[in-house]
């Protein structure tokens, strides 16, 4: 029989190779297609006395990525539709049986009396790495780019076709829970380690190793069928299980505060799951998977961080007639901190790269940052002594302009002050080829307005890094008003050549990343000033969903950046636009007490010496708080709603001023550009999610309360009337193919 993605052949021993090679993609991923054959070749090799044992492996360079997610939006939809024809009862056992049939597939490989052996030859996670636990035998590929696990966590789900069931039956229970809930990949050694895997081969020999365990009698059988079989860390309610669970238990709540139902859903899978039988289990693990896909949190996370962050990637906002084009040599002109990590993630990525700054000392301490950061990896073990060689050789640091003359793309990351950046455009022009592209990575100043310094605006844009640059995933493009369409697409590849996550915005001061999270910090000031204790703030804060507390991240930021930000906006769109009793606080924290943020080691908290504890909140805060409230007399849920509305709020208005056109990207830069609470899908989802009506009933429930800080703009008043949602009435064009 011939399948559409898979290639089965037999050798003269009766082993079975079936071989992954889906048509027309570059990776392999598991859909409904994939799931249908592979139960008709288990079927198929079980059936057939001439079989002696199968071994899986894949045509392409990596092994499978996953699961196709928008496979699971189709059963949502289904979902739906059975719902509102048949009842929830039916839909629910729709779901159900739909959810578990991959679960089933796998069961039947590891019963099928025939031994399987999975040849794993590149990255294998999600479902794929679920096909391969489920084989007797897992041997892997030398590769040092391999990675193995179950990242599901990440965008709302768990492992659902076995993973939270045989994870837990192979590894110590304290490894096997930080594999499912953290969700980061492992290399090869690792795994070996973790008995994940059982041998690592150099690649030429991948299928003879798989094909000789066969030959050499392996067996059909996994340990968890076996009579005898004792769990790695003993059973749950052991001295060493009760050691465990209420403590992973403590560890989950301290980390997610009960807002992911899949991570919640993954403690009970295993902690009732390891109770039973191996079938009764994955029944358990079913169920749960049942459920959270129904959450609101799974949907939002899918579209997200999984579909729409993909169709972003993929160039969803490209002009579609400009020809692709492939930067080979930027020039990035300020070797501060920020310059110099644009230099290294460009460096890192293969580009040439010319940093240049105001003298020769200046530019050399941008290229020993690159040096700084490879030699850390290398250190960590993510990098050899040979990267580090090659990485810097890409980097010539100057302070001499001429270095332009043959560069593709000059990224400007000098000090934010519109006279300096003026500056430094009047002397790189002379030395720029004609068609080169010239961007600035301004966090706060309008793109039209600096273009107005550069002879050809059409070729101006904003590229905007958030630090730190090597971690930071987003990165934001500003359109000007004159900015063409030829900048905007060398922008979006050069973005997608260093790996990052482009979104598209048009002009305004803050653009969108720093608008909102500019209100989250302004808020966890506001409160302070209410007189809400700051430990309370930066807590409730996180519980909220935030990564870190608006205090904390005041300090990150650095105090003096924002005071200066503050009257910047106030020189250009006057007293109004800034609360001048933060602006007091801010004069009171930087100017007469000297606390600038972590980079002078004090600002709203202490930092120790490097290595000697943990940062604290500082003492002295309290004496600048105008009251204090009492803690008891104060209600959480609503300064949670706070931290979240006002962000959201803010997100809406950058809609409404079109400086966002596209939801997909308020959604993903949120998340990625400042940590908005991930289980909300982003900005915009979580006013979708909640409905449009609901929160702009919030909104006038906070403004009565705090402001107008909380005002809902007109077009928020208008979709709530008219029961609309952004991604209903802004409907995001699909991605260019």
């Amino acid at each position: 029989m011939s399948y559409k993605n898979f290639k089965v052949e037999t050798d003269a021993d009766g082993i079975a190779l079936v071989t992954w090679d889906i048509p027309g993609r570059s990776m392999n991923v598991l859909d409904e297609t994939s799931t249908n054959e592979l139960e008709a070749i288990v079927k198929a090799t079980t059936a057939d006395a001439a079989v002696k044992g199968v071994v899986i492996t894949s045509a392409k360079e990596a092994f499978c990525a996953g699961a196709d997610l928008s496979m699971l939006e189709g059963m949502n939809q289904a979902y739906a539709k059975v719902f509102k024809e048949q009842g929830e009862t039916a839909a629910n056992q729709m779901l159900f049986d739909q959810s578990r049939r991959f679960s089933q597939v796998l069961r039947s490989i590891e019963t099928s009396g025939k031994p399987w052996a999975a040849a794993i030859n590149g990255l294998a996670l999600g479902g794929g790495f679920e096909i391969t636990l489920c084989c007797h035998y897992r041997v892997a590929a030398e590769n040092p780019k391999t990675r193995l696990g179950l990242p599901e966590v990440k965008v709302g789900l768990f492992p659902g076709a076995g993973g939270t069931q045989r994870v837990p039956r192979l590894v110590p229970p304290q490894d096997a829970m930080t594999i499912l809930l953290k969700g980061d990949p492992v290399t090869v050694e690792k795994a070996k380690a973790l008995n994940l895997i059982h041998a690592i081969v150099p690649a030429a020999d991948l299928i003879k190793a798989a094909k000789d365990w066969i030959n050499g009698g392996g067996k059909a059988v996994a340990p968890w069928d076996e009579k005898g079989f004792k769990l790695p860390g003993g059973p749950v309610f052991s001295k060493a299980g009760m050691m465990m669970f209420p403590a992973g238990n403590a560890i989950y709540r301290r980390e997610t505060y009960d807002n992911y139902p899949a991570a919640r859903a993954i403690m009970s899978c295993v902690y009732e799951g390891l109770q039973l039988p191996i079938d009764a289990a994955l029944r358990v693990e079913s169920r749960y998977f049942t459920s959270v896909l129904r959450s609101k949190e799974a949907a939002a996370m899918i579209r997200s961080l999984f579909l729409s962050m993909q169709e972003l990637n993929k160039g969803a906002r490209r002009p579609k007639d400009v020809p692709a084009t492939k930067v080979k040599k930027i020039a990035v002109i300020g070797a501060g901190f920020m310059g110099a990590s644009v230099g290294y993630v460009s460096a890192r990525a293969g580009l040439d790269v010319v940093l240049i700054d105001r003298d020769q000392e200046s530019a050399d301490k941008g290229k020993a940052h690159a040096q700084k950061v490879i030699e850390d990896q290398i250190k960590k073990g993510r990098a050899k002594p040979a990267d580090a060689e090659a990485l810097l050789a890409r980097i010539t640091q100057t302070a001499d302009y001429a270095a332009l003359k043959d560069v593709d793309l000059v990224i400007e990351a000098v000090f934010e002050d519109r006279k300096v950046k003026a500056d430094t455009f009047a002397k790189a022009q002379q030395y720029l080829k004609p068609d080169v592209i010239f961007a600035s990575n301004t966090s706060t100043l309008p793109i039209t307005s600096l273009a107005e310094s550069f002879k050809d605006q059409g070729k101006f844009i904003g590229i905007h890094f958030f630090s730190p640059v090597e971690k930071m995933m987003l990165v934001e493009i500003i359109l000007g008003k004159n900015t063409g369409d030829v900048a905007l697409a060398t922008a979006l590849d050069y973005v997608r050549q260093i790996g990052k996550t482009p979104i598209v915005v048009n002009d305004s001061r803050g653009f969108f990343a720093n608008r909102c999270v500019g209100r989250y910090v302004a808020e966890g000031n506001e409160m302070f000033l209410e007189g809400v204790p700051p430990a309370m703030i930066e807590n409730c804060a996180k519980m909220a969903g935030m990564p870190v507390g608006p205090l904390s991240l005041s300090d990150e930021v650095a105090l003096d950046l924002g005071l200066k930000i503050m009257r910047a906006t106030e020189a250009d769109l006057g007293p109004n636009a800034i609360n001048p009793e933060q602006k007091k606080l801010m004069v009171e924290l930087v100017e007469k007490q000297g606390r600038l943020g972590r980079k002078n080691s004090k600002g709203f908290y202490d930092y120790p010496e490097k290595g000697k504890g943990q940062k604290s909140l500082w003492p002295g805060l309290s004496a600048l708080q105008p009251k204090q409230l009492d803690p008891d007399t104060l209600d959480i849920e609503e300064l949670k709603q706070r931290f979240l509305v006002v962000q959201a709020v803010e997100a809406a208005r950058t809609v409404e001023d079109h400086v966002i056109t596209d939801p997909r990207e308020a959604d993903v830069g949120s998340i990625l550009g400042f940590g908005f609470a991930p289980f909300t899908g982003g900005t915009l989802s979580y006013i979708d999610f909640m409905g449009t009506k609901k929160f702009v009933e919030l909104c006038h429930k906070l403004e009565a309360k705090y402001g107008s800080r909380f005002t809902p703009p007109k077009l928020l008043e208008e979709m709530a009337a008219k029961g609309e949602t952004f991604y209903g009435r802004f409907a995001p064009k699909k991605a260019a193919a």
